[in-house]
């Protein structure tokens, strides 16, 4: 074997004398760029003066890390790199990270001084042999190996290989393909000390070889173990990867995050004891569950539904007597029975802050003003208003809601109307009530026993829910065209007012305050351009209606307008 070459030393590039920073673990090979982090004061001492200076030191590998030796220079090999320092960066905890790249190899001849940090005399040495037909092949098939390598890791880039592919110096693409390839410590430092330019690549290859040979093992177990897997077991494989990722990166996966929300949510609520401990039980469930189960879903949507609802939300109400009044008048003309027990009921309410409302039942005959007189007693209170329209309705858990036994469960109207209103006291109109039927899916009149008695609805229990919902301080009005269909039970929990109907000059009132300013603003019509005389209203209303309400009333109003409209659109044409 022929000496190695030893290039000049004092020549201002490379130093005769390096301060020697030991590694732990890893190699540096010459070209190659490798970060490290330096915690031991000497180090960090020893950092800052080649700072200072050129920047150039030189790195050597640790034979044993944990051996005790008197000589620092006994625990280190012979032969290290010399490296120049790209980037230093002082961190805290008094730590420097560094960016180095090395420059060359060199043998230590003698240490030079090893406190506070060490220094050797070293020379530098080149690699040697000449490029033939061997050695050709052999970085051809390095280049192929490497490449093989890159497509079964996928913790290495795609571009590694095109990288490998561009390196034309046989010494260089050695290096650089040991420095990436997984290999001990051992095999690392004696590729760097193999100056021998072929031996090196056969080394190299030997070692690429090996690892190649576990890559296609781990994937064909893999590929075998997939296989072998059906869509449940792979499911759960993968979360378990992902959970063991999110663990290593500190964070929480989803489901964990939404359990989280709704403990949150739970504490926030502040729910009735018995809804606190059914939410509990219902979320110690979900959190044993595996997401991709059926009965997730459905405690998840019962927690979204027990988290949703306004156990003790409430709007505030509108005491002041005189501008109820007002509101009442501005939006209905007569109907004083029902509006003076509006009042009655304010007043109490002033009186007595925790009294009951009163369950109130508008009969009368179609289009006297049932259900828009609950909106006006929704404004006039300040209270939210919602409408549930009972014809036709034969479920009984149209009412009370399915239990969560079936699929596709939810609460019934009651409990969905609350959770709209975002309230626990809002205006409940129930239409139509005396329209309700009953078939073999039970009888919702029978539901509706407990939700309209003052003294049973403060524990109404949905089946969806399970748990008592105070309904006591919602206000419920009915209405109704006729009481006989009504049954007796449900009548008798109701304060009847009967609405008989207008009288000629009450509907010649409404028509000139309500309709004909509605229909006129409905067609684009200004006052200007349609008036309507007392003797043409009271024809319209003796002589093409016959009703006790108001609906076809406003229809003809409304086809007078439409007429005289088209008139006006005609003669502007």
């Amino acid at each position: 074997m022929e000496n190695p070459k030893q290039p000049e030393a004092g020549n201002g590039k490379l130093p005769e004398i390096l301060s020697i920073l030991p590694l732990f673990d890893t190699t540096l090979f010459p070209k190659m760029v490798l970060p490290l982090v330096v915690m031991q004061k000497d180090s960090i001492r020893l950092v800052d003066e080649a700072m200072s200076k050129d920047r150039i030191i030189g790195l050597i590998a640790t034979k044993e890390k944990k051996k005790e030796s008197e000589n620092p220079a006994d625990k280190l090999y012979s032969y290290g790199t010399c490296a120049l320092i790209l980037k230093m960066a002082k961190v805290e905890d008094d730590k420097a990270q560094l960016l180095v790249q090395g420059l060359s190899r060199f043998r230590v001849v003698e240490y030079a001084k090893t406190s506070p940090y060490m220094e050797a005399k070293v020379e530098y040495i080149t690699d040697f042999g000449e490029s033939d037909t061997e050695i050709q092949a052999l970085m051809s098939n390095m280049v192929s190996l490497f490449g093989r390598i890159v497509e079964l890791s996928p913790g290495l880039p795609q571009e590694m290989g095109q990288m490998v592919k561009s390196v034309q110096e046989p010494g260089i693409l050695a290096d650089m393909v040991a420095s990436i390839i997984n290999s001990n410590l051992e095999e690392k430092q004696k590729i760097l000390e193999t100056l021998d330019i072929k031996k090196r690549l056969q080394e190299v290859t030997l070692l690429a070889n090996h690892q190649l040979e576990i890559l296609e093992l781990g994937n064909k177990i893999q590929t075998q173990v997939k296989g072998d897997m059906d869509k449940s077991q792979r499911e759960y494989y993968l979360r378990q990867q992902l959970k063991a990722i999110q663990e290593e990166l500190g964070e929480k996966d989803e489901n964990t995050v939404q359990l989280e929300e709704y403990r949150e949510k739970l504490k926030v609520k502040n729910l009735p004891e018995e809804a606190m401990k059914e939410a509990q039980r219902e979320l110690d469930r979900l959190a044993r569950m595996h997401p991709s189960s059926a009965e997730y879903t459905v405690a998840l949507t019962y927690l979204d539904w027990m988290t949703s609802l306004p156990w003790n939300e409430s709007t505030t109400d509108n005491l002041d007597i005189q501008a109820a009044r007002k509101i009442l008048d501005e939006d209905h003309y007569g109907l004083e029975k029902a509006k003076k027990r509006i009042i009655e009921y304010l007043a109490v309410k002033k009186l007595k802050p925790e009294s009951k409302g009163p369950i109130l039942c508008f009969a009368g005959p179609p289009g006297t003003g049932k259900t828009s007189l609950g909106r006006s007693i929704a404004k006039a209170l300040g209270r939210k208003f919602f409408r549930i329209s009972l014809g036709g309705v034969r479920d009984e858990a149209e009412i009370r809601g399915h239990r969560r036994t079936y699929v596709g469960a939810l609460p019934g109207r009651i409990i969905q109307g609350i959770r709209r209103s975002e309230s626990n006291n809002p205006i409940f109109m129930l239409d139509e009530i005396d329209k309700v039927g009953s078939d073999f899916r039970g009888d919702p009149s029978s539901a509706l026993l407990e939700v309209l008695d003052p003294e049973q609805n403060n524990s109404f229990t949905d089946h969806y829910l399970d748990v008592s919902f105070d309904l006591s301080k919602v206000m419920f009005i009915t209405t109704a065209n006729v009481l006989d269909t009504i049954p007796p039970a449900l009548r008798d929990r109701m304060e009847v007012l009967e609405m008989v109907g207008y009288t000629l000059d009450e509907k010649l009132s409404i028509t000139k305050r309500y309709l004909i300013p509605r229909q006129r603003e409905a067609h684009g019509l200004k006052s200007g351009q349609i008036s309507f005389t007392k003797g043409a209203i009271k024809k319209v209303i003796a002589g093409y209606t016959r009703e006790a309400g108001l609906r076809n009333l406003e229809r003809e109003i409304a086809n007078i307008c439409r007429a005289v409209a088209a008139k006006i659109a005609a003669d502007e044409s």
